[in-house]
């Protein structure tokens, strides 16, 4: 293993020491048959079609007050419902909440974690602490596991807090959830398989929220290696000096007007021994548009342009953490556009790692120079079955779809039918683009090929497709998806770790192992 730190990466970790970045939650949740003494909240989960709600050691007191009050909020078990009793009567609890999960067997992962989300929130505008939520009259054992394991989940990826820069931060949500399921064992391992994912997404969320001048590329590389290593992920860092060597000319020359210079980030997990599967993102730290200087408020977010290589890394941790069966491959190129003295210029000519020349149409179009190098280098060193990028790319793809779907772009249909499908399983949206015919679109009249083009989604798929060559290949554009300004769903505002569920469903699915 190749392990590179430099000074510089150290100050991130002065900052904020790894114990405290690896603790993303206060919250705990725990499984078991039957409640536990000291509870002050109980949580029933409710399918449709219930005539009466009522638990056993229910008196019939508490069970016509329940009644009573769910007949009178037109409470009927439907998925997202919500009906908070005060002091309910006779039992031990301040609060008792009626929470609809419509037909269990129908209710899909995503609802039902957006679900938790919402009752995160409820529960976090009270004073709760410790929370009972009963998931007994969910009578199918496979659905009593599955949707306490996903509303869990949901709870877990909305109480996130990004913190660590504030001096004096906000109390962190800090309840006990503790389920009685009819099945523990089968909770919990479905449970510990998502908080796995969560993991991956808290870890992406930390490095996109992170300022341009805390998470540089040094410091981000130093980070992913503190977060991987532990779980067995094999870790290599290449610095500045590596990249040039290497012929990575692409990806030297976007940072090459920083103090920070080109990092190459990659993380292996080996969790069998087949041919691997690349997941390529890009990692350009901060944007500042280069000497095509941005003009616009837009500049402010544009620590969220690494979001695509956080997406990777999550991922990869993600699947590590479930020691999945798959062999994977993260590869993050990681740069800051910036401008001065030595910075490239509209005009100049690049080279990559493979020989290809490429004109600099636009500094502002960076994301697809290093990820030519990245995605040239998984191809070239690690020969995968296939290739993945992912990035927030072009504005284009944003006016095309919105914030509601990535864009993506391959020749190859399964490929794209297995990404749609690891879309529908996380409510992480894809939206297949045609990649042409468009006949000249990357010309350079002096090079190769250039780095603009139009339309502008398909020009940087375009691009990206030359330097996967012959692999199967697919590029993700997830632009206007990595920052959220408020909360919303299973996202606090901030980071929202958008790329580390799709991927980490669509790797499992590619390789079998669902």
């Amino acid at each position: 293993m190749t392990v590179m730190r430099s000074f510089a990466a150290l100050l991130l970790a002065a900052l904020m020491p790894l114990a405290a970045m690896a603790q993303y939650l206060e919250t705990t949740t725990h499984f078991a048959p039957r409640g536990m003494p000291g509870t002050d909240s109980l949580v029933v989960l409710v399918p449709e079609g219930l005539s009466d709600v009522s638990l056993p050691g229910w008196g019939a007191e508490t069970t016509a007050q329940v009644n009573r009050a769910l007949q009178a909020a037109e409470f009927d078990g439907s998925a997202r419902q919500r009906v908070e009793i005060l002091a309910p009567a006779g039992l031990p609890y301040e609060r008792l909440i009626t929470l609809g999960v419509g037909n269990p067997g129908e209710l899909e992962r995503p609802v039902a974690e957006e679900i938790g989300a919402a009752l995160s929130v409820h529960i976090n505008g009270t004073r709760a602490k410790v929370i009972e939520l009963n998931a007994s009259l969910i009578s199918d054992a496979g659905d009593n596991s599955r949707l306490s394991a996903a509303i869990a989940h949901g709870v877990d990826l909305r109480n996130y807090r990004f913190d660590q820069l504030k001096s004096q931060p906000d109390a962190r949500p800090a309840q006990t959830y503790h389920w009685v399921v009819s099945s523990v064992g089968d909770a919990q391992r479905q449970y510990n398989m998502l908080r796995a994912v969560a993991e991956g997404v808290f870890t992406a969320r930390e490095l996109t929220n992170l300022p341009g001048s805390n998470g540089y590329p040094a410091a981000f590389a130093e980070y992913a290696l503190q977060t991987l290593a532990p779980l067995g992920v094999e870790v290599t860092i290449l610095g500045p000096e590596e990249v040039l060597e290497a012929g990575m000319g692409s990806l030297y020359g976007v940072s090459q007007g920083s103090q920070h210079k080109a990092h190459l980030l990659i993380a292996h997990w080996r969790g069998s021994d087949d041919q691997p599967i690349a997941l390529v993102g890009k990692g350009n730290t901060f944007d500042t548009g280069g000497y095509d200087l941005k003009t616009t408020s837009s500049i402010l977010l544009m620590q969220g342009d690494k979001s695509g290589g956080a997406a990777v890394v999550g991922a990869v941790k993600a699947l590590a953490g479930q020691q999945a069966a798959v062999n994977v491959v993260g590869v993050v190129p990681l740069s800051q556009n910036s401008i001065s003295g030595e910075a490239i210029l509209p005009g100049d000519v690049l080279r990559a790692g493979d020989g290809t020349t490429i004109e600099i149409g636009s500094t502002d179009a960076e994301g697809r120079l290093i990820l030519a190098d990245g995605i040239w280098y998984a191809r070239d060193r690690y020969n995968p079955s296939v290739i993945v990028d992912i990035a927030t790319l072009t504005g284009a793809k944003t006016t095309a779809l919105g914030t509601d779907y990535s864009a993506i772009f391959s020749d190859y249909p399964e490929l794209v039918d297995s990404m749609k499908l690891a879309g529908q399983m996380t409510d992480e949206l894809v939206w297949q683009l045609p990649l042409g015919p468009y006949r000249g679109i990357i010309d350079s009249r002096i090079a190769d090929i250039q780095n603009t083009g139009s339309p502008g989604a398909q020009a940087g798929a375009v691009f990206l497709q030359h330097f996967a060559a012959d692999t199967p290949w697919l590029h993700i554009d997830m632009a206007s998806q990595a920052l959220l300004s408020s909360a919303r769903g299973i996202h606090p505002a901030g980071g929202t770790g958008h790329g580390v569920r799709l991927l980490t469903e669509w790797v499992k699915i590619y390789a079998g192992v669902q």
